[in-house]
């Protein structure tokens, strides 16, 4: 069996990521927030550059709380700024945690603005088990007009439209949250990995996914038997799939993304 061994500080930072979320999971299916907000730290929006790069945040519907930050990488001018890519950002968290000013994705965020000198749209999309499948999807298609796993199905739903002012070009799928009943090899051989363990997956689709249904349900299996989803209709964009050598999905990962022939 592999063995992971991470430098001492990322591996404390782990566990205490761990233990606090595992904390703010209630048996019963839903988040105590009030717990959860007092680590998940949050930052606010600054038109003063920070590490190179303007902040702004935009909201795009406030009956659903739904919003953006944008990053402007501030090193170029107003002429090179009308052609820089645009990248939409889906945070990670199960569906059920974090935010778009949490401050682990504004760092991440700034970084990506900053280095590869693109604006970045981040969305802040409403949060599970309040609200369940498919509000997030339906907040990024909306957020797109105006995704791992988010990312892949507003790109699903994007390709069946065309849009007048917008074309998606590509895909990156940074360990896209996949899943499916069948326990895959990697499901028990990373089982107990950081942050992420079997039980906890369990518990994200329990909370995310309608209640009566399973892990085979479309929006985890994508390409499953119980998915209506034909790929080969869909104008899908070239990908990037990222996947970590001990993410415990990384098979439905690699499986998912196969069968689009997009790897």
């Amino acid at each position: 069996m592999l063995s992971l061994k991470l430098p001492l500080k990322l591996h404390l930072l782990f566990s205490l990521d761990y233990f606090l979320t595992k904390a703010c999971r209630r048996s019963n299916g839903t988040v105590n927030r009030r717990l959860h907000n007092l680590f998940d730290l949050k930052t606010s929006p600054s038109k003063t550059p920070r590490k190179g790069v303007s902040t702004s945040d935009t909201i795009i519907n406030s009956s659903t709380n739904l919003w953006f930050r944008l990053y402007t990488p501030h090193s170029t001018n107003n002429e090179e700024k009308r052609n820089l890519p645009i990248i939409i950002y889906f945070h990670g968290g199960g569906f059920a945690f974090f935010s778009a000013s949490s401050i682990v994705y504004d760092i991440w965020c700034r970084r990506l603005s900053n280095e590869l000198q693109a604006v970045i749209v981040s969305v802040n999309y409403r949060l599970a088990p309040e609200h369940k499948f498919p509000s997030q999807y339906e907040d990024g298609f909306e957020a797109l007009n105006a995704g791992g796993n988010l990312a892949h199905h507003v790109s699903v739903k994007a390709g069946e439209l065309t849009f007048s002012k917008l074309k998606i070009i590509g895909l990156i799928a940074i360990q896209p949250f996949f899943g499916g009943e069948e326990r895959t090899e990697a499901d028990f051989l990373h089982s107990k990995a950081p942050i992420m363990t079997l039980h906890f997956t369990d518990w994200y689709w329990k909370m995310f996914l309608p209640d009566g249904s399973d892990r085979d349900h479309p929006a985890a299996n994508v390409f499953g038997h119980k998915s209506s989803t034909d790929i080969s209709q869909v104008e899908f964009p070239e990908t990037l799939l990222l996947m970590g050598g001990f993410d415990m999905l990384k098979n439905w990962q690699r499986r998912s993304f196969q069968d689009t022939l997009c790897l």
